[in-house]
């Protein structure tokens, strides 16, 4: 009899263990990750943010950094989801709209540029923060100075991005390489197998500031386009947008959102344009 119990007591932790694996291995392709930090216990919520900007949305291990991450965890909060109930999904500038549509993540704060273009098939709350276009460079390279000296350079940006549109618009001429990530970029640029890369001037900074960057590049300063990041969410939910919405506004009215632009954006030396930032959200719809 105690035999029989023991194998019976062994079956049912087996079958257990085993239906927690099946759980795991269901997880968004394997390309979220559970939020670290606090204790979960609220709504479990996904967000797409890049895992490779620094001061933006950047992983180490197992954590997260960067202004992206820092808006995302009080809309979130806002919205009843703690910073544990979080899983961070990587969201590569191509994949950002398939990601929402299949219902992989649930928002997305990843440097997501609102466009006419991506409206067409998802829909955007915000903006929470604007930049501009610009230009990185090596330290001592003195022939770039803005987008009028591209003419026969090679330049990198990412594919599915609206650098990578803007600049083919602006520099018919350029030599353009797409790459998958903007690191992919920056490491191309280093060792001299591109001559600049064009992303957002706040990602730019990011990368300038990086230790193993410091002295070899440089942001050349002169933006030439208004990048307004928003919200990246399913087309169509409106309420949602409201939500995200009075989220942002509350972060702004508080002071919380300038304390996460100093400390994410201020190491890189980066100056916000106060003329434009901190914006207002647009009307959903």
């Amino acid at each position: 009899m105690k035999v029989r119990q023991l194998s019976a007591v062994i079956a049912a932790s087996v079958l257990t263990l085993g239906l927690a694996a099946c759980g795991d291995s269901a997880d968004t392709g394997g390309n979220a990750d559970a939020g670290s930090g606090s204790e979960g216990g609220g709504k479990a919520v996904k967000i797409g943010i890049k895992f490779d900007q620094p001061g933006l949305g950047l992983k180490e291990g197992n954590g997260y950094t960067g202004l992206d991450v820092d808006v995302a965890k009080y809309v979130a909060k806002e919205l009843g989801s703690s910073e544990g109930d979080i899983s961070w999904v990587q969201a590569p500038s191509a994949q950002r709209e398939t990601l929402l549509s299949t219902g992989q993540v649930d928002m997305i704060f990843a440097t997501y540029s609102i466009t006419d273009k991506r409206k067409a098939t998802v829909s955007f709350a915000g903006p929470y923060f604007i930049a501009g276009q610009d230009l990185l460079v090596r330290a001592d390279d003195s022939s770039i100075t803005g987008p009028d000296s591209l003419a026969g350079k090679k330049l990198c940006s990412v594919t599915g991005s609206t650098s990578a549109e803007n600049v083919k618009k602006k520099v018919p001429g350029v030599q353009l390489q797409e790459f998958g990530t903007y690191s992919e970029c920056v490491a191309a640029l280093v060792s001299k197998g591109i001559d600049a890369l064009t992303t957002d001037n706040t990602i730019l900074a990011g990368y300038a500031a990086q230790d193993q960057y410091k002295g070899k590049l440089k942001v050349v300063g002169a933006p030439f386009s208004e990048e307004r990041y928003g919200v990246g969410i399913k087309k169509g939910d409106t309420a949602m947008c409201e939500k995200i919405n009075t989220a942002l506004k509350k972060m702004i009215d508080s002071g919380d959102w300038q304390k996460a632009v100093d400390a994410n954006l201020g190491p890189a030396g980066f100056k916000v344009d106060t003329a434009t930032n901190p914006p207002k959200p647009d009307a959903c719809s």
